[in-house]
């Protein structure tokens, strides 16, 4: 208590000092300055929530000295301290109302609209990042969502980061069992992909970074399409095309899907097949061969595709 008594009597000296007097400016650059001691004074202390406030009382002096940088760097700290303050309260399973997490996003989403202000997109898309990276942290990725997709609309200058964005918001969708969603975020990182990636000379097949994101979403969106079994009159024709490489006709289509290494190929053209015959003991036996092939996440697709043929919902979950 008694720190915090100090605390409260310091940022109380320090505010007067910005009240207007006759004939005397406030000097908005020492009040500002103070308060940036008294937050690194705080953070050390382990007030993290006081100091963040220190840190959103320099932004506002930043502000009326019209130091964008200063500003925005100092909402950001502000932001990051919130959020340690409730990761902190949530370790220690600590009633509350989740007032610190408020405070953080409304920081950095201020900090956000002045980097987009100051035409610094890049450093607004890895607050977005940061921010949405802790949301799913916290178990909450229904809310990171909407922060990928913002930090994947600033990044259009640079592809292949606005792609692993999309690929964390994909992400998201399926732990919230967006299936649908997440397909099509995959379809549009295919496209993307096609259209904007580094290609061979003369053709049109992208190369390096761009070549794997095509294929892991090519997989994904298999056995995407096999969990949710849209009826043929609801097949968009992306998907219908992404079918037919698999079709029991095309057992000598791997030359269009040359992305894929011919052993996954092979496997996922079986999965495919079992699935529309039904077949679940071949299904499990593919389970088996596929699993040291996919990422944890394909792995999760592909077990709740068997768990679907075991035992239907009819929800394509």
């Amino acid at each position: 208590m008694a720190a915090e008594g100090d605390f409260l009597t310091r940022y109380r000296a320090v505010s007067n000092k910005l009240k207007k007097r006759f004939l005397r400016k406030p000097n908005v650059a020492e009040a500002s300055e103070q308060f940036g001691q008294l937050a690194k004074e705080l953070k050390q202390q382990d007030c993290l929530q006081y100091a963040a406030f220190c840190n959103l009382a320099m932004a506002r002096c930043e502000q009326t000295l019209f130091n964008a940088p200063g500003e925005a760097l100092a909402l950001t700290d502000a932001a990051r301290l919130f959020l340690a303050s409730e990761q902190e309260n949530r370790a220690l399973q600590a009633p509350g109302f989740d007032e610190h997490l408020q405070a953080a996003l409304n920081c950095y989403s201020f900090a956000i609209k002045v980097y987009i202000e100051m035409n610094q997109p890049v450093m607004a898309a890895s607050l977005s990042l940061e921010l949405g990276n802790a949301l799913k942290e916290m178990n909450r990725p229904g809310e990171a969502v909407v922060h990928f997709q913002r930090a994947a609309e600033l990044q259009t200058q640079t592809p292949i980061e606005s792609l692993l964005s999309l690929w964390e918001m994909a992400s998201c969708k399926i732990l919230t069992r967006d299936y649908d969603g997440a397909l099509a975020v995959l379809s549009e990182m295919q496209i993307m992909c096609q259209e904007r990636g580094l290609q061979l000379p003369g053709t049109n097949t992208p190369v390096g970074a761009f070549m794997d994101v095509i294929a892991k979403c090519e997989i994904s969106r298999v056995l995407l399409l096999m969990l949710l079994e849209p009826p043929p009159q609801k097949l968009l024709p992306e998907h219908a095309q992404t079918l037919e490489r698999y079709a029991w006709e095309s057992f000598d289509s791997h030359s269009q899907v040359n992305f894929l290494p011919e052993d996954v190929f092979l496997l996922l053209q079986s999965v495919v097949m079992a699935c529309q015959e039904k077949d679940t003991e071949s299904l499990k036996s593919l389970q088996t061969e596929l699993w040291p092939l996919l990422t944890a996440e394909q792995n999760h697709l592909l077990h709740l595709v068997v768990q679907e043929r075991i035992t239907p919902s009819g929800q394509g979950v």
